[in-house]
């Protein structure tokens, strides 16, 4: 099994890397980035972490081989592609110039890794999640199944750590739903939450479950205030969660960005919505029940994505 990471000199692609390192279910991993030049000299961060977390690997007791390259010849026959490449909004950039280089770079990479991989799966981590999963399916020529994109199951981990921690008990218990776009929009479902199977009513009131919610909703922009950059080990450590369902044929259901063609009454769109998840990629979109005003959150959050795609389109 070999997966490849692109974006693996950041920090979210590099925890991406060594995550799957440490659960040790691949024969090797390739952490692929940019040479970076700075006053005449030349580093390369994927070859330099891709070696640091390696050297780990007698301490961590894992046999998985992590490298590291520049060139995506060396990623040829990978198996799993893990997407976590972008750019950062910089101050003075607008949202179109944010979205206008992302799509670039994502088309870029999704072309370079089906060149020498062309039967792999790609998992997208790169932001706005929902739009450039979109832009990765259309680059790669795959069948959607094959491309998904990661970000409920980084929402419901936040949604159930917040939960854990206002409840004092194990998150290991908290079960959770996160549908629809991955931002403020998003549809966290507390008739889907459970401790244990026990519906989350039973431990807690209403008010401060709405205000986890929205502390969930803006749970990104949170880690943003107070270290000055987005994080990277929830979502990291997420993406590889993933990797190890689709590599193992785990068959867990998670919530991922997954291409909607009709299911929730939604076309032709990357939204979030629980899939089942296994060898080949998405298996099956799962369309549970919800009420009036969870269909119309979803698709209000849906709206968001699809406006996001006309600007899309018309930047392209």
């Amino acid at each position: 099994m070999k997966i490849t990471v692109v974006g693996a000199g950041g920090n979210v692609g590099s925890t991406v890397a060594l995550t799957i390192a440490q659960r040790d279910f691949a024969k090797e991993v390739v952490a692929v980035d940019l040479e970076i030049k700075k006053d005449d000299k030349s580093f390369f961060p994927s070859k330099g972490r891709a070696l640091d977390q390696w050297q780990t690997a007698p301490i961590l007791n894992f046999d998985t081989r992590v490298t590291g390259t520049v060139s995506y010849e060396d990623t040829a026959n990978s198996d799993i592609c893990v997407i976590t490449a972008g750019l950062p909004r910089r101050p003075g950039m607008s949202r179109d110039d944010l979205l206008s280089a992302n799509m670039g770079i994502v088309k870029s990479v999704t072309e370079n890794l089906v060149k020498y991989s062309k039967d792999t799966i790609i998992v997208v981590v790169s932001n706005p999640l929902d739009l450039m999963t979109y832009v990765a399916w259309k680059a790669s020529g795959l069948p959607a199944s094959k491309v998904v994109g990661m970000a409920g199951i980084l929402d419901t981990a936040r949604y159930r750590a917040f939960l854990a921690e206002e409840l004092n008990l194990s998150p290991k218990d908290i079960q959770a739903l996160i549908l629809g776009g991955h931002g403020d929009s998003m549809v966290p479902l507390p008739r889907y939450t459970t401790v244990s199977g026990i519906p989350v009513s039973h431990f807690i009131g209403e008010e401060k479950l709405n205000a986890i919610i929205e502390r969930t909703k803006s749970g990104g922009g949170e880690l943003v205030g107070l270290m000055g950059t987005s994080a990277w080990y929830a979502p990291g450590a997420a993406a590889a969660q993933m990797v190890e369902a689709i590599a193992l044929d785990q068959n867990r259901v998670f919530p991922c960005a997954a291409y909607l063609d009709g299911e929730f009454g939604l076309k032709d769109l990357y939204v979030g919505v629980p899939v089942l998840l296994g060898k080949g990629g998405v298996k099956q979109i799962i369309e549970i029940d919800l009420d009036e005003q969870e269909k119309a959150l979803l698709h209000e959050s849906a709206d968001h994505v699809r406006k996001g795609l006309e600007d899309l389109k018309r930047l392209s």
